[in-house]
């Protein structure tokens, strides 16, 4: 399967899994390509010419043509300079490698991040939140990420792996989609009653189930296992952590409990002012879930080998 293919499937797949729903996607699409064509001729030079077809700024082929043909792949949480050279180390010892596959974005997508994160307030506009606060709330937030991306040396894994000429992509917010879509389905088929059922079905799962054994597993930050889940809602997606003080229009708009990767020392004092139930399923297990799911998807019916590292440990779907 050649890597630009794979590129597209998995943008395409993020897209089709994207919790505020298919039709929002396009419209944004749609939107940036109407915003494109008004720029003047010299600000086009500098304009992000994929995300007219791709929504995730966080989400790029960092290195190479597109037209390699990807056969293995070594694939982890952050892939940095340090599991670029191991790539290279492994091509050198006999392992062919074609492709480096990262969730965390690195490069130009590390750079864009924060561009991802507007995608919060419609998601949270589903679950009631009224959208201009979401809106509102965010932007601030967005602003403190991008600020805080500005002095980081972004490309350094990049350069690496050009240096080294080792395809580099990654997948950030596609895969964040699919482990979003899954988890939310899944609570509100089941509609677990207390926190302690939304710890058990959550490991039911092979992803928490390993993170369990290595003292990484799902783990109520608010709240008992004695309290009512109520109204879930699955926090994973949009880049990272939102506003901070959303939790109120949480509430106010009846959601209960929160599910997450993680939340800072803030976001936590915040949502237990607001008496928001929190559940932390795990970062690297809540990544690495979203990032087989994807895989399932884009490698379905293809003779791709995998390779395990940085925290992500595969568990197929098929």
């Amino acid at each position: 399967m050649k890597l630009r293919d794979l590129y597209k499937k998995a943008i395409q797949t993020g897209i089709e899994n994207d919790p505020r729903g298919k039709d929002e996607v396009l419209k944004e699409l749609a939107k940036r390509k109407k915003d494109y064509e008004a720029l003047p001729e010299k600000k086009k030079e500098f304009f992000d010419i994929e995300s007219l077809e791709n929504p995730y700024s966080d989400s790029r082929i960092l290195f190479g043509t597109g037209e390699e043909e990807i056969k293995t792949i070594i694939a982890g949480i952050d892939m940095e300079v340090g599991e670029v050279v191991l790539a290279h180390s492994l091509r050198q010892s006999g392992n062919k490698v074609d492709l480096i596959l990262s969730h965390h974005p690195e490069g130009g997508a590390y750079a864009r991040l924060f561009a991802v994160m507007h995608m919060q307030a419609d998601i949270l506009g589903r679950f009631g939140v009224p959208i201009n606060i979401a809106e509102s709330l965010l932007e601030t937030r967005i602003k403190e990420v991008e600020r805080k991306l500005m002095p980081v040396n972004h490309t350094r894994a990049v350069d690496a792996a050009r240096l080294l000429n080792m395809p580099f992509m990654c997948l950030h917010t596609p895969a964040d989609n699919m482990v979003a879509t899954y988890l939310q389905k899944l609570f509100d088929e089941n509609k677990p009653y207390t926190l302690e059922d939304v710890l058990d079905l959550l490991l039911e799962i092979p992803e928490y189930k390993e993170a369990e054994k290595n003292c990484a597993g799902p783990r109520i930050l608010i709240g008992s296992k004695e309290r009512k889940a109520g109204k879930i809602f699955v926090d994973m997606t949009g880049g990272t952590e939102g506003a901070k003080d959303i939790f109120q229009s949480m509430a106010l708009s009846g959601i209960n409990t929160v599910v997450a990767m993680h939340l800072s020392e803030e976001h936590r004092k915040e949502a237990e002012k607001n008496h928001i139930n929190v559940v932390i399923a795990g970062h690297i297990a809540s990544d690495t879930l979203g990032l087989n799911l994807l895989l399932d998807k884009i490698t379905e019916g293809e003779d791709i080998k995998i390779l395990e590292c940085s925290g992500f440990k595969r568990f197929s779907r098929h």
